[in-house]
């Protein structure tokens, strides 16, 4: 019968030696940095080529009625296209020449800095990169996750680094904590492995957990299921395992007052961490593509943002999530 000891001694085992163990025999696998740009540049230019009809179809499903009011400046194709461009090139310069076919869909317009920084507030925008979203997930046949989740932070100031911050905080700086609230965005995404493709995300200017909850309305919403999920030792808890359909594999870290207290699924994998730890420890390592995923994301789109306002912080984040699934569209 499993004992909450036996969880804390595993434990303890495992940050003692076995973690040494472990990843002395499962080396990182050296990156040929050539074969890397080489991919990135080809899976940069099929985003470009796919971007259009993409838009095409997601604002081809939105019908507005306007009974007042003067008629909008711009086609909701255009605020889009606009958009996601602004996100883009206002804070990558790398790989440029694979994207310079976006700036001919903006030719003929004319329009003030206002206007587009009213785009992060425009409910057809808004609904536009959702359905953008849900059809590179269908392009891509991801229905059934096999995911990896983990959340970061973007900074709304220069002065402040979330990842600095957080090594000095440890958890705490991802809970709501008043000299955070103004400091920091906290984003939580959740990756498929297969494709590396956000199946979900959210948003929160308050803690990582509502994040995480935003994030998996987003993923229920549109009807992802999920086979097995791999989370960070910040959600090692039953609570969070119980979120998940019974028969889901959820792979988490336990903490090190874990105790056996809990539902029958969080039992399970309490017991299989404990009985199967090493075939356990690859499964869960594998949500190491989710910290990656942060990484590329920042190098390429950035790690601050500027928008002030709670409703634009989101929809800046919804683009970043929105290129990241698009530089991915290509891979294998």
């Amino acid at each position: 019968m499993l004992k909450t000891k036996d969880i804390r001694e595993k434990v303890k085992d495992i940050e003692d030696f076995l973690l040494d163990q472990y990843k002395a025999t499962h080396p990182e696998k050296e990156r040929s940095w050539r074969t890397y740009e080489e991919q990135l540049n080809f899976r940069i230019k099929y985003a470009m080529r796919s971007l259009e009809p993409l838009v095409d179809e997601a604002v081809g499903a939105i019908t507005t009625v306007r009974t007042t009011g003067r008629l909008p400046q711009l086609t909701i194709k255009q605020k889009v296209m606009m958009l996601l461009t602004k996100s883009l090139v206002d804070k990558s310069n790398r790989n440029m020449a694979g994207m310079l076919m976006m700036f001919s869909l903006l030719s003929e317009i004319d329009v003030s800095y206002k206007s587009i920084e009213r785009l992060y507030s425009d409910p057809e925008v808004e609904m536009a990169i959702h359905n953008l979203h849900i059809l590179i997930l269908k392009k891509k046949g991801v229905e059934v996750a096999n995911a990896c989740g983990d959340g970061t932070g973007y900074s709304l100031t220069v002065k402040t680094n979330y990842a600095s911050e957080t090594q000095k905080r440890k958890d705490k700086a991802k809970e709501n904590a008043p000299q955070q609230k103004k400091a920091f965005a906290f984003s939580f995404r959740m990756m498929d492995l297969d494709s590396q493709l956000y199946i979900g995300w959210g948003m929160s200017m308050h803690s990582e957990k509502e994040a995480f909850d935003r994030a998996m309305q987003m993923i229920f919403g549109i009807g992802i299921e999920f086979d097995s999920v791999r989370l960070d030792r910040y959600y090692s808890a039953p609570v969070y395992v119980d979120r998940f359909e019974r028969g889901t594999k959820v792979y988490i870290f336990p903490k090190k007052n874990a105790t056996v207290k809990g539902s029958w699924a969080w039992k399970e994998r309490m017991g299989e961490f404990v009985d199967y730890t090493i075939p356990y420890l690859e499964n869960y390592y594998k949500r190491n593509l989710s910290e990656a995923g942060f990484s590329s994301d920042k190098r390429n789109f950035g790690w601050e943002v500027r928008q002030k306002r709670e409703e634009r912080i989101d929809m800046a984040l919804n683009c970043t999530g929105a290129w990241h699934n698009l530089f991915n569209l290509g891979r294998p």
